[in-house]
């Protein structure tokens, strides 16, 4: 297995650093921390780059807020933008590429150009086949994030990179958080790590243990199978292997379920094989955010954008309905907004 090396110099070189705060900006620009960065990026990058040559770039202490995801409670972990962020958007453009060799085609989280709608036409084009996967195994990780080891971790980092530089900053951000487990969320390198930390046991998953149609979006995954019987003890096998190799539990809601009869919940979407309608609980969100637009006189830029979101999800579905009874009697509202605002269709 290929090991890779020399890499830490690509990360603090000056057109790297640079390219990772035009990259780590987008959509911020307007943050205080953001603009106190622009009035003098060479200092600023200067200052990065000193500090990762001379190896004394530490994390800087978080910012931790619970955010409700879903009726999820989630502690998010937020570092300022200077060093941290164009730090680890620097550390990213340089491995992203390689880490990417190592995960297989069917999973989709935080991957550029492998994302939701892509997984969707993929599980889509396998639920053809209605003999091949008349039955569903459904489940998730417990706590996933909370529970990435992370000794664990560095090992599989160590299995791909063999920089030693590189991976002493690698390290040095898995132990920015307490304790021997749990990475944070809402840190960029978090979400390759999220998905690195199973990239073996995708692998596992397909060419040891046949799955031909398994799915993965994070700790999310489906499994499409002919036969009831492989899937359960398929999900005990993967326990196993879980509990073995990565210090992980599956969540006590897993399921194994007739595929067509019930339609396969993920990627937010509930596939039937010849039909897709939005997730129960996102159709509530959504119905519910435009009874409130639609008791406005006229839109503001946060509710536009509020429309247009889920229209992005809406045209993935059959949401024919959905669409009559919420989207079409804010038309009037949304000519109007773009006609003052000079948006172009």
């Amino acid at each position: 297995m290929k090991r890779y090396g020399n890499l830490y110099s690509k990360v603090y070189n000056m057109i790297n650093l640079q390219k990772a705060h035009q990259n780590a900006q987008k959509g911020k620009k307007w943050y205080k921390e953001v603009q106190k960065v622009n009035q003098n990026t060479e200092y600023y990058l200067k200052e990065l780059q000193n500090r990762l040559i001379n190896k004394a770039y530490r994390t800087s202490e978080y910012e931790i807020f619970i955010k409700n995801d879903s009726g999820k409670e989630r502690e998010i972990y937020k570092l300022p933008y200077f060093p941290d962020r164009i730090a680890q958007w620097a550390i990213m453009q340089v491995i992203e590429p390689i880490l990417e060799k190592k995960l297989i085609y069917d999973t989709y989280s935080a991957i550029p150009n492998r994302g939701i709608h892509l997984g969707l036409e993929r599980l889509h084009q396998a639920m053809e086949d209605r003999e091949a996967n008349k039955y569903c195994l459904k489940m998730d990780v417990k706590k996933y994030y909370p529970s990435i080891n992370h000794d664990i971790l560095k090992q599989i980092y160590r299995k791909i990179f063999k920089d030693p530089n590189l991976l002493w900053l690698l390290d040095e951000i898995i132990d920015s958080t307490a304790g021997d487990a749990g990475i944070p969320i809402g840190n960029y390198l978090s979400q390759w790590s999220g998905n690195i930390y199973l990239a073996y046991f995708d692998h596992w998953m397909k060419e040891e243990m046949k799955c031909e149609r398994y799915f993965r979006y994070m700790d999310d995954i489906v499994v499409l199978h002919h036969n009831k019987e492989f899937l359960h003890n398929l999900k005990r096998r993967v326990g196993d292997y879980l509990a073995k190799n990565l210090k992980l539990k599956i969540k006590g809601n897993w399921q194994v379920f007739p595929t067509y009869e019930r339609g396969v919940d993920f990627l937010g979407y509930r596939s039937f094989g010849g039909y897709t309608l939005l997730r129960k609980s996102t159709a509530k969100k959504f119905k519910r955010k435009m009874r409130k637009i639609q008791k406005k006189d006229k839109l503001d830029d946060h509710s536009y954008m509020s429309i247009n979101s889920y229209r992005g999800w809406l045209k993935w579905c059959n949401s024919y309905n959905l669409e009559q009874k919420y989207i079409k009697p804010l038309e009037g509202k949304i000519k109007e907004y773009e006609r003052v605002n000079n948006i172009c269709k």
